[in-house]
């Protein structure tokens, strides 16, 4: 039986080994728990279809990320997981213009042709509006589309690690180092122990880099700083309220118990990456006091800090690593990290594999983000 070993156990990692278990593989997965790590700090948004990003690589992604997700579910429930994270709440997306949700509506109808789980897309008032969500200011118009969901990430990566060593997996946390013989990798050391496999799968996120630098690689995957509030409303129900989407470039997830989760920045280089600052926590509570007024009554839980791996075409990659077919590679989920991690990582299990995939891997490519750095050298 062929071994794998995962490196990075994030959404993309805790999916890729969940998948491989499910199969039957020999899986290891290891994590080294980097403070940062941006499944750790997410607040996930399921709801890619009325986005007007016009990269139809990203959508086609995005979108089947978004189908994919019942299914996963269901899965894990059928596996003893229930605490997933996940709940379909719906989403409004607001404006103050009617216009510009007109347009809005219209693009999300035509793409719910091909996406029918998009369910009913409505055109809400202003007095709509704040019934779905009473905090809100009354400015706001919106659509709401049913479909829509939320997903904490550190309960859905948990779930993910949870079920794969229910179906055999090992996991490990610690620090691996890739191990060669010539200049192919054969596995790694991990806390002075040697673990050899005949495929090594990077799902490293922001980290991935320091990672290949000893097989001469330089990889072009950049982290980008996010600082994520955590509210509580004492004494409130809101966990059916919908997910909000202002027409700003941050966002309101609500939860259980009260729990509201305003975010996030996104700020590029940054010096202190892992630490939450002054700056970020105003910038959030500006913007989020702005659509949503009724949050001034809130309390402060916390400030969770985390780093979207972005690479230079701000797409997510998949394939092979140049030279290294024993190497596989995905990284650069970015923003959309919770929405395309698990179908992402169903993707890396099939080429791992040997399976058919479900995207088309040309549109994905990694040879773009890597270049040599030096002479490949043994380790």
């Amino acid at each position: 039986m062929e071994r794998f070993i995962i490196i990075g156990g994030g959404i993309l990692g805790a999916s890729t080994a969940y998948f491989l278990a499910k199969m039957g593989a020999d899986v290891h997965l290891v994590d080294r728990k980097d403070k940062g790590q941006a499944t750790d700090a997410a607040a996930g948004i399921i709801c890619p279809w009325i986005s007007q990003r016009r990269n139809k690589a990203w959508y086609a992604l995005a979108r089947g990320g978004a189908s994919y997700y019942p299914e996963l579910i269901r899965q894990l429930e059928e596996d003893g997981e229930t605490e997933t994270g996940y709940r379909r709440v719906g989403a409004i997306s607001l404006h103050s213009e009617m216009g510009k949700l007109e347009k809005m509506q219209a693009r999300t109808l035509i793409r719910r042709r091909e996406a029918p789980e998009i369910g009913e897309v409505n055109l809400l008032n202003e007095t709509e509006t704040s019934n779905l969500f009473p905090l809100l200011s009354e400015r706001f118009s919106s659509i709401s589309v049913e479909g829509a969901a939320r997903v904490d990430g550190r309960a859905l990566r948990d779930a993910l690690i949870n079920a794969s060593r229910k179906h055999g997996a090992t996991v490990k946390f610690g620090d691996a180092k890739l191990t060669t013989v010539g200049n192919k990798v054969n596995g790694i050391i991990v806390d002075g122990e040697q673990v050899k496999a005949s495929k090594v799968i990077i799902t490293a996120g922001a980290w991935a880099g320091e990672l290949l630098e000893p097989l001469g690689l330089n990889v072009s995957v950049t982290g980008q700083k996010a600082q994520i509030v955590h509210l509580r409303l004492p004494f409130q129900e809101t966990s059916e309220w919908p997910v909000v989407m202002p027409p700003t470039d941050q966002y309101i997830v609500p939860s259980d118990e009260g729990k509201i989760i305003v975010g996030a920045t996104h700020e590029d280089d940054v010096e202190n990456k892992f630490e939450p600052t002054a700056g970020g926590m105003f910038e959030v509570l500006d913007k989020a006091l702005k659509v949503a007024p009724g949050l001034v009554k809130a309390t402060f839980e916390e400030v969770r800090v985390g780093l979207r791996p972005f690479t230079p075409g701000f797409l997510p990659v998949i394939g092979n690593v140049p030279g290294h077919a024993e190497l596989l590679f995905a990284n650069g989920l970015g923003s959309s990290g919770l929405t395309v991690g698990p179908y992402l990582g169903k993707q890396l299990a099939n080429m791992a594999l040997g399976h058919p995939l479900d995207i088309d891997l040309t549109l994905y490519s990694v040879d773009e983000i890597f270049s040599c750095k030096m002479k490949n050298k043994s380790l």
